[in-house]
């Protein structure tokens, strides 16, 4: 598929991983407040392993969770991109929109304004017919930002993670969906 492009919006850069990004990246991954609707924080060598898988996954497709730098400071504020759905699930095979920001980019628009960009690059040049998100039910942030974006939630598709203990509150989990028919429609109004 190719170098994926970078993708630029009027505050904020979505660009490949570097290695100057990894000690940033694992000072928020091992931050409790960021991490508190994942089963824990990531150690410094969890965190490189995932960075190690998200250049993987730009390598394997062409796309991936991209590294998002704000271009006025050109500081790392955490990621936001496109991915495979690394699970089975009854939605799988599914392109997933996500995000993780660091605690002082919270409350500035950052994920809704890189998710935006991220969803156009899906539809218009991947082409995906379909791009999901998904949360525990308990993370009212980041359900806040699927719905500014345009997703609209699916209930009836709501699951458990297969990847979380089924005890926990993190396991039950919103799936939302946006459909490119839906997106290219919200466009032309």
């Amino acid at each position: 598929m190719g170098e994926p492009a970078e993708l630029k919006t009027s505050r904020l850069l979505l660009r490949r991983w570097r290695e100057q990004d990894r000690a940033p990246f694992a000072a928020m991954n091992a931050d409790a407040k960021v991490m508190r609707h994942f089963p824990s924080p990531l150690t410094a060598g969890e965190s490189d392993a995932l960075v190690s898988d998200l250049q993987a996954h730009f390598e394997r497709h062409g796309f991936g969770l991209w590294a998002l730098q704000s271009r006025s400071s050109h500081e790392l504020l955490g990621f936001t991109g496109l991915c495979f759905v690394s699970f089975d699930a009854h939605f799988t095979p599914a392109v997933e929109v996500g995000w993780r920001l660091r605690r002082s980019a919270w409350g500035h628009g950052y994920a809704s304004e890189a998710a935006l960009a991220a969803l156009r690059f899906g539809f218009a040049e991947l082409g995906v017919r379909e791009i999901v998100s998904f949360t525990s039910t308990v993370n009212e942030r980041s359900r806040a930002v699927m719905e500014r974006i345009g997703m609209a939630r699916d209930a009836a598709g709501d699951f458990a993670h297969p990847l979380i203990a089924r005890d926990s509150p993190l396991a039950p989990h919103v799936l939302y969906r946006l459909s490119a028919a839906d997106w290219r429609a919200r466009r032309e109004r």
